[in-house]
C-alpha cells in the first residue's frame, strides 16, 4: 500500500454483541479496497484505511445494508440511543416471558397464563422483538455470505414459536399442551439478549484503561495572554490548545499536553505515564508529557504537541486500536467462526431427522431437540477470546508505561527466544560525561570543548545530548556557526562553517586512518586533522543486571551489540551477565548480525539511536525508549516510556507471555464448550432453555478471564 493511504474510524449504533462486530468485519472484507480493518463492539467503531476516497462511502453503505446505523464524522460524547438498546430490549422480553415461564414451571395447565391464547398472546411480543433484534440481521447475513450467530436464534425461536402456533389448530385437550413451547420461544429469546447484555457490559469493562487514560486530559486550561497591563490567564477548552500556546499550570493541576518548561522549577508525578514512581524535578528546558501531575511548584510551559499528537493520545489511540494487529493464533477462531454457523445448522437438521425418523422420538421432541442444537451454539465466544485478552493485555501494559504496538506483538515477544541489547541509553543511563582527554597538535582543551558542543548541538543521538549538558557547565570560547552539517549513521556529524573550514566529530571510524588509538569514544577532527579525542564515562542502569538475569532465567538469550569500543562493550557484558556481545558494530555490521541470529529463532532488538533503527526493523519485534531517536521509536513495536526503567522490559514480557496464556485459555474454552454442549443437545439431555443460559455462560467464562488479566499477579 503506498503511504498516503487515509485511515478512517466510523461510530457504528446497534451493536449488541461481539457477533455482531464479526459480522460488520466479514463485510468490509468483501471490499478489496479497504485495509488493516478492525470493528470493536465494546467502543462501537469500525476503522480502516483506504487511498480511495469513495472507499468511506461504500463501508458506509455495506454496513447500513447488515441494518446498522453510522455516525459519520464521529462525534465524541455522542450518547447511545436508549431505544433499542440491549438494556430495554431484556426488560420488554423479560415482563412478557417471565409469566410464561413461571406458568409453565409452577401451574398447573388450567390456569389461566397456561390457557393456549394467553400463551400466544404474551409470547407474541417477545417474538416480535426477536424477529427485529435477530432476524433482520440474520437475513441479512445469509444474503451477504457470511450467516453469523442470529440465525440459529432466529431459527430456533421460530421453529418453536410456529410449531405452538400450528400444535394450536391440529392438536386439543390435554395433548395440545404437550405441543406447546411458547415459553420456550419467549425464554430462548429473552435469554440471548440477556446474554448480550452481560457480554456488553463485560466487554465494556475490558476497556477500562481506555477511560482512565483518556480522564487524564484535562477538559479546561489556563492560557497565558499578553495585556497592556501584563499577563493575565485566560480559561479556554483543551480543544482549544494550539502549538505554540504559553500556558499556566499550578500545584495539583495536571500538565495539559506534552511542552516544555519555560519558567518554574518543579516536581512532576509521572508514574500515570511512565510507570516512574518518584516524583520527577524539572527545570527550564525540560521536556513535559500531557496528563502527569505537578506536585510542587508553578511554571510557564509552551505546548509543543496538542490533540493526537500528544504521547497521552498515542497511547490511547494504542490501547483503543489493540485489535487492528490481530494476532495469528487469532485466525484459528476467526476460521472457525466463519464456517461454524452453516455446520450447525446441518447438525440441527441431522438432529431432527435421526430422532425422529430412526429411533421413533416424537415429532415436538424432536424438533426441541434440534432446537437446542441451534441455541447452544456460541460462535460469539471464539471471536470474543482473542480482542478481549489483547485490549485488556495492552490496557495493562499502558497504565505501566509501556507501549505496545497491536496483538501481534505481545504473540510474537511472548515467544522470543532472543533479546540483542544495545548499550549506550538501553542498558546503561545514556548520560555521559568526559572522563580521559587527549589532544592533538597545539589545540587547547577549551578550544575542543568548545567545537565538540557546537557540533553534537545539531545531533538527535542521546550521546550527544548528554554531552551537550555535560560540556556547557564549563564552556568558554566563541559560538560556532555552520552552513553545512551533516549525520552519518553509525559515524558521527560533519559540519562546514563559513570561512570553508570542515569539522567531524564521532567514533573511532572517523579517525582510523589517523590513529591507532581506539580507547576513546569520541573523535574531533578539524580541516581533516584530528585535534582531540574524548573518553566517556557512562553507568549502566540500576535494575540492568536483574533483568538479564529474569530474561535469562526464562531460557531467553541476551546478547550485546553496541557501536562502542570493544573494550567498554566488554565490561558492559561483563558487569551485567551476559556472554555474547560485538563491539565496533556500524548499522550495517548490526543488521547483518541481527539477521545471522535470525536463523536461530524469533529475537527482539533494544535500541534507541538512529544507527540502531535497521536493526530495529529487521528484528521480529524492535523495542525502544521515550528518549530514544525519532526513527527508533517508529521503527520499534514496543516502547518502554521510562527510560531508566529497564525493569519495564521484564514488565512488557510478563503482560505478553500472560495475554497469549489468556487468549489460549479463552479459546481452549469456546471449542470445549461446542464440543461438548452440541452433542448433549443433539442427543436430547438439554432442554432449549437451558441451551440458551449455556450459550451466555460461556461468553460470560470468555470475557471474564480477559477481565481477570486486569489485576492478575504476573509471574
Amino acid at each position: 500500500m503506498p503511504d498516503n493511504k487515509e485511515h478512517v474510524t466510523l461510530l457504528v449504533s446497534g451493536m449488541d454483541c461481539n457477533n455482531c462486530a464479526l459480522s460488520i468485519s466479514r463485510k468490509l472484507q468483501k471490499n478489496p479496497d479497504l485495509h488493516t480493518i478492525a470493528v470493536n463492539f465494546a467502543t462501537g467503531e469500525a476503522s480502516f484505511s483506504s487511498q480511495k476516497p469513495e472507499a468511506t462511502v461504500q463501508a458506509i453503505e455495506a454496513i447500513k445494508s447488515l441494518g446498522y446505523q453510522v455516525i459519520n464524522p464521529p462525534k465524541p460524547g455522542v450518547p447511545e440511543s436508549r431505544f433499542g438498546s440491549a438494556e430495554k430490549k431484556f426488560l420488554f422480553s423479560l415482563i412478557f416471558t417471565l409469566p410464561l415461564f413461571t406458568a409453565h414451571m409452577f401451574l398447573s395447565h388450567q390456569a389461566v397464563l397456561n390457557q393456549p391464547w394467553v400463551q400466544l398472546l404474551l409470547c407474541t411480543p417477545v417474538f416480535l422483538l426477536g424477529l427485529v433484534s435477530f432476524g433482520k440481521s440474520a437475513v441479512k447475513s445469509v444474503f451477504s455470505g457470511f450467516p453469523n450467530m442470529d440465525v440459529l436464534v432466529a431459527l430456533g425461536s421460530t421453529a418453536a414459536f410456529i410449531y405452538s402456533v400450528a400444535a394450536m389448530w391440529l392438536y386439543s385437550g390435554h395433548s395440545l399442551h404437550e405441543h406447546l413451547y411458547f415459553e420456550t420461544a419467549a425464554t430462548i429469546i429473552c435469554i440471548i439478549l440477556l446474554g448480550n447484555l452481560i457480554e456488553k457490559r463485560s466487554v465494556k469493562r475490558t476497556t477500562d484503561a481506555i477511560r482512565e487514560l483518556s480522564s487524564l486530559q484535562p477538559l479546561f486550561v489556563r492560557k497565558v495572554k499578553k495585556t497592556d497591563q501584563g499577563e493575565e490567564l485566560v480559561e479556554i477548552t483543551y480543544a482549544e490548545v494550539v502549538v505554540g500556546d504559553v500556558l499556566g499550570v499550578n500545584t495539583g493541576d495536571r500538565i495539559p499536553t506534552d511542552g516544555v518548561v519555560l519558567t518554574g522549577t518543579i516536581s512532576v508525578d509521572e508514574s500515570m505515564i511512565t510507570g516512574e514512581s518518584l516524583p520527577i524535578e524539572k527545570k527550564p528546558g525540560d521536556r513535559l508529557v500531557g496528563g502527569t501531575i505537578l506536585i510542587n511548584g508553578q511554571l510557564r510551559m509552551r505546548a509543543e504537541q496538542v490533540g493526537e499528537g500528544t504521547t497521552l493520545a498515542k497511547i490511547i489511540h494504542l490501547v483503543k486500536h489493540a485489535q487492528e494487529s490481530k494476532p495469528s493464533i487469532q485466525n484459528l477462531g476467526d476460521k472457525v467462526s466463519a464456517i461454524f454457523v452453516p455446520v450447525v445448522i446441518g447438525v440441527a437438521l441431522l438432529t431432527f431427522f435421526i430422532r425422529h425418523f430412526f429411533f421413533a422420538i416424537s415429532l415436538s421432541e424432536a424438533l426441541m431437540n434440534s432446537v437446542a442444537v441451534l441455541v447452544i451454539s456460541c460462535p460469539c465466544a471464539m471471536g470474543l477470546a482473542t480482542p478481549t485478552a489483547v485490549m485488556v493485555g495492552i490496557g495493562r501494559a499502558a497504565r505501566k508505561g509501556i507501549l505496545i504496538k497491536g496483538g501481534s506483538t505481545l504473540e510474537a515477544f511472548a515467544g522470543i527466544k532472543q533479546v540483542v541489547f544495545d548499550k549506550t541509553g538501553t542498558l546503561s543511563t545514556g548520560k555521559f560525561s568526559i572522563g580521559r582527554l587527549k589532544l592533538y597538535g597545539n589545540t587547547t582543551e577549551a578550544e575542543a570543548r568548545n567545537m565538540l558542543y557546537h557540533l553534537e548541538l545539531f545531533s538527535s543521538h542521546p550521546i550527544a545530548r548528554s554531552l551537550v549538558q555535560a560540556l556547557k557547565k564549563n564552556l568558554s570560547g566563541p559560538a560556532l556557526t555552520f552552513r553545512k552539517l551533516e549525520e552519518e549513521k553509525g559515524l558521527g556529524l560533519r559540519a562546514e562553517d563559513e570561512a570553508g573550514n570542515t569539522y567531524a566529530a564521532g567514533s573511532y571510524a572517523l579517525a582510523n586512518t589517523l590513529t591507532q588509538d581506539s580507547e576513546y569514544q569520541v573523535y574531533l577532527l578539524r580541516n581533516e586533522v584530528l585535534i582531540a579525542a574524548f573518553a566517556l564515562d557512562d553507568t549502566l542502569k540500576e535494575d540492568a543486571s536483574a533483568t538479564i538475569a529474569f530474561l535469562q532465567s526464562q531460557g531467553i538469550r541476551c546478547l550485546l551489540l553496541s557501536g562502542d569500543s570493544e573494550e567498554k562493550t566488554r565490561q558492559a557484558a561483563e558487569a551485567t551477565g551476559i556472554t555474547t556481545w560485538f563491539g565496533h558494530a556500524t548499522p550495517s555490521r548490526k543488521l547483518e548480525i541481527i539477521s545471522g541470529l535470525a536463523q536461530d529463532g524469533t529475537l527482539a532488538m533494544f535500541g534507541d539511536g538512529v544507527n540502531d533503527a535497521p536493526a530495529l526493523a529487521h528484528a521480529t519485534v524492535g523495542i525502544s525508549i521515550s528518549s530514544a531517536t525519532q526513527v527508533a521509536i517508529q521503527q520499534a513495536q514496543i516502547v518502554l516510556l521510562n527510560s531508566q526503567e529497564l525493569g519495564q522490559l521484564k514488565d512488557a514480557w510478563l503482560i505478553s507471555k500472560h495475554t497469549l496464556l489468556t487468549i489460549r485459555q479463552n479459546l481452549f474454552w469456546a471449542f470445549f464448550y461446542n464440543v461438548l454442549a452440541i452433542p448433549l443437545a443433539a442427543c436430547g439431555l438439554l432442554n432449549p432453555m437451558v441451551a440458551a443460559f449455556s450459550m451466555a455462560f460461556s461468553d460470560l467464562i470468555v470475557v471474564g478471564n480477559s477481565i481477570r488479566l486486569r489485576t492478575k499477579k504476573l509471574s
